[in-house]
């Protein structure tokens, strides 16, 4: 391809027309996705170097939160703190997509620091227990910049099925 060919590509969503869901109401349909989940696609990078993570999440304060015992996403956490996450369905056809991509900025918090107990408390999980590690659980905050929104359902209610919110 060439660049041309590539922006074209690239710049798909941007250039077709779309007709946006009140945002209210996009806002309470996605809520209610994001918490009937709880797995996503953690996307990290730095320079060429990229990895994917499939991890366990879960959703308050307005922020995406993980723990992880560590691994080579830290790689691109260390040097980037721009990730994305995907939260999707299984594909089942053109008619049945269901899929949140969120652009954030990932923050490590402080192990035992008092917002590390509080997700400790809310993932029901012993401070006292998580102390008897032999290394603290490490713990991700994603606060989200902008979530793509790719619901095959919104067409039935008039709306593009590609929607946006921007924080």
């Amino acid at each position: 391809m060439t660049h041309d060919q590539f922006k074209k590509a690239a710049d798909y969503w941007k250039n077709k027309k779309q007709n946006a869901m009140p945002e209210e109401k996009l806002k309470k349909t996605v809520l209610e996705y994001i918490n009937s989940n709880n797995t996503c696609a953690l996307a990290t990078g730095t320079g060429d170097y990229v990895r994917c993570t499939p991890i366990e999440y879960s959703y308050h304060d307005g922020k995406f939160w993980m723990f992880s015992e560590g691994g080579e996403k830290f790689i691109g956490l260390e040097k980037n703190e721009n990730v994305c996450l995907a939260i999707y369905d299984k594909y089942d056809g053109a008619d049945n997509l269901k899929s949140i991509q969120v652009i954030g900025k990932a923050d490590l918090v402080e192990p035992f620091s008092d917002t590390y107990n509080k997700h400790a408390k809310i993932k029901k999980l012993p401070v006292e227990t998580l102390k008897k590690l032999a290394s603290p659980m490490n713990l991700i905050c994603v606060t989200p910049v902008k979530m793509e929104v790719l619901f095959s359902e919104f067409k039935k209610n008039g709306y593009s099925s590609r929607q946006t919110i921007k924080f």
